[in-house]
Formats: structure tokens, C-alpha cells, sequence
């Protein structure tokens, strides 16, 4: 089974320290080693780009978004054999980020990632 993790945190918390790049690049390598992580990133937000429908109009509005309060900031993507699995990963990351990135406050997002034979069946 695939999950996405996703961490959001505040958009004001700037770079993170060097201590938590080295400690996340180790982790991550290990990960990726171990066939656990198959996908892992940070979003920049330097260049985004929103589409929203509503009431049937479809909107773009370019970022960065000064007034946006919280942000995805990076995602990881596993290859797991269990939900339980995946939540675990995900506590490593945030232990990481606790022992790393004194002050920081942010969430990780548990999300299991449907395959293509979960969609709807063909009309």
C-alpha cells in the first residue's frame, strides 16, 4: 500500500536548521534504502499556482501567498505493508523535527493513496 505524508506548519517559520537537514538526509537515505520511502520533497512556495471552481468559474490565482497562515511544506511517499506502518513513519518524522528544530509547530498528515482499482468502475 502506498500513503502520502504530508507536514504543514506555519508559513513564517523560515529555513530549517542544519542540525534537522542533516539528521532528515540521514533518515531519508535510510528510508529510501530500506524501500519505505518511495518519493520525498519540500514545497517551495516561491512558485505556486491555485485553481478553484466555484459556482462554475474556474479562477487562477498566482502565489506566493503572504496572507496564507499555515502551508504544506514538504511530502514523503511510502510503500507500506499497513496503515499502523505508515503512522509510524510518520511519528519518526515529527521526532525528528521535535529533537532537530527547536520551537517548531507543525502536523503530519496520514493519507493512504488510492490505486488505480479504487476509482470508480467505468461507465
Amino acid at each position: 500500500m502506498r500513503y502520502m505524508v504530508m507536514l504543514s506548519m506555519r508559513s513564517d517559520v523560515g529555513p530549517p536548521p542544519p542540525g534537522l537537514v542533516s539528521a532528515m538526509g540521514t533518515a531519508m537515505s535510510e528510508a529510501f534504502g530500506s524501500g519505505l520511502m518511495i518519493d520525498a520533497g519540500g514545497l517551495m512556495d516561491d512558485q505556486q499556482t491555485t485553481f478553484t471552481l466555484r459556482s462554475g468559474a474556474l479562477s487562477r490565482t498566482d502565489g506566493p501567498y503572504a496572507e496564507a497562515k499555515e502551508v504544506v511544506g514538504g511530502y514523503a511517499v511510502l510503500d507500506v505493508r499497513s496503515h499502523e506502518e505508515a503512522v509510524e513513519a510518520a511519528r519518526r518524522m515529527m521526532q525528528v523535527h521535535l529533537e532537530h528544530w527547536p520551537g517548531w509547530e507543525g502536523a503530519a498528515d496520514v493519507r493512504r493513496i488510492a490505486g488505480p482499482e479504487e476509482g470508480p468502475p467505468p461507465t
